[in-house]
């Protein structure tokens, strides 16, 4: 058996993490009263804890989204994010993160005046102090940004050049986010052109609430090198006897155009278990395709997409899976790998963290589960 314990100290590769989805619970409260926003539904850490889980199940993305004004309205000011991102970090860093990919949509973070450079030197600024933290207390990670555009906004082109203009200052990629039903990834088709002119990394949220169609636009139209979530992308899969129940053989299943296009391609999955049951993407853990994909070979990654809303962290993620799908070290290490493999990263810088960090990390694990 494995324990939660033992996956803290597992060196965990995150892709898909959203800044305002993953702040601490009293940060919420304290940043609620250093910036005047009053409408918070509860007032003790743990209260709020609670309503952002409960109000966070609702199995419909629209509604899950809506837990999103309270954290976003705290985050106003350079300072509050600043002290999030820094936080996010440590967090990370102290669940055994050894690279993130953490993203944030800047201009969902300029009510109270603050400029789109302004956003981007606060967050950046926060995840750079708390990298030099970790490094100090001997959990370093490497952190880097994807800047997001909201999908059903019309400002993707001018957060495309943001995230140009900062790439080299800790800036991996751009994203774009938000509800999918009516706000197709090809309308921000000029974003996309951009960005392949400028030879920079993107991933699109796609196939998570709205289904196959928005995989298909995702890599046929738009170009995206992985797929914020793709769950549905199982649309397209066929097995014998139907279903996705765990341990059911997979031999002899039929994949349709979007699915062996997106397998062939080894176009990478940010998987997020809980996240994906409470948005009603699947309909519990035991009907997520998780497991079938991975033994179909497709590139599947594990995320936590919002640690706050789902009350998870990747540790956490992991002993799920490991429960549900009965993984072992093994497993662990190849998804792993399989998110360093389609890091927004420098093929050096990758393959540096798989074979120094990642490779002796699990091998470490391994002997253990032999000594007893």
């Amino acid at each position: 058996m494995i324990t939660e314990e033992q996956c803290r100290t597992a060196p965990k590769v995150l892709l898909h993490d959203h800044l305002d989805g993953g702040l601490r619970p009293a940060t919420v409260l304290e940043l609620a009263h250093e910036t005047g926003y009053g409408a918070l539904p509860a007032d003790d850490a743990d209260a709020l804890a609670t309503w952002f889980a409960t109000a966070a199940n609702s199995g419909s993305l629209e509604t899950y989204l809506e837990t999103f004004a309270h954290t976003v309205g705290v985050m106003q000011t350079a300072s509050a994010l600043t002290r999030v991102a820094r936080e996010c970090v440590e967090d990370l860093s102290t669940d055994g993160v050894v690279y993130a990919e953490v993203r944030f949509a800047p201009e969902l973070h300029v009510e109270k005046g603050l400029s789109l450079d302004d956003v981007m030197e606060a967050v950046l600024a926060g995840f750079a102090e708390g990298a030099d933290e970790a490094r100090a207390q001997g959990r370093p990670i490497v952190v880097r940004c994807l800047v997001t555009a909201m999908r059903h906004a019309a400002r993707s082109r001018e957060i495309a050049e943001l995230a140009v203009t900062y790439r080299d200052r800790g800036v991996a990629g751009f994203d774009i986010a938000g509800a999918e039903a009516g706000f197709p990834p090809s309308r921000h088709l000029d974003a996309f052109e951009y960005l392949r002119g400028e030879c920079a990394h993107f991933t699109i949220h796609a196939g998570e609430a709205f289904g196959l169609p928005s995989i298909h636009e995702a890599i046929a139209f738009c170009g995206a090198e992985r797929l914020g979530h793709g769950v549905r992308v199982m649309d397209d899969v066929t097995l014998p006897g139907g279903g996705v129940s765990p341990g059911r053989p997979v031999d002899g299943a039929t994949l349709g155009r979007v699915a062996h296009y997106v397998r062939d391609k080894r176009i990478p999955l940010e998987l997020c278990p809980s996240s994906n049951v409470q948005t009603g993407a699947v309909a519990s853990l035991a009907d997520h395709p998780f497991d079938v994909l991975a033994r179909l070979r497709f590139r599947v990654t594990v995320n936590t997409d919002n640690r706050l809303m789902s009350d998870t962290s990747m540790s956490r993620e992991f002993m799920l899976l490991h429960r549900q799908f009965g993984y072992d070290w093994a497993d662990f290490e190849r998804f792993t790998v399989n998110a360093m493999k389609s890091a927004f990263l420098p093929f050096d810088e990758r393959i540096a963290l798989i074979d120094g960090v990642i490779k002796p990390g699990f091998a470490r694990l391994k002997s253990q589960r032999f000594d007893g």
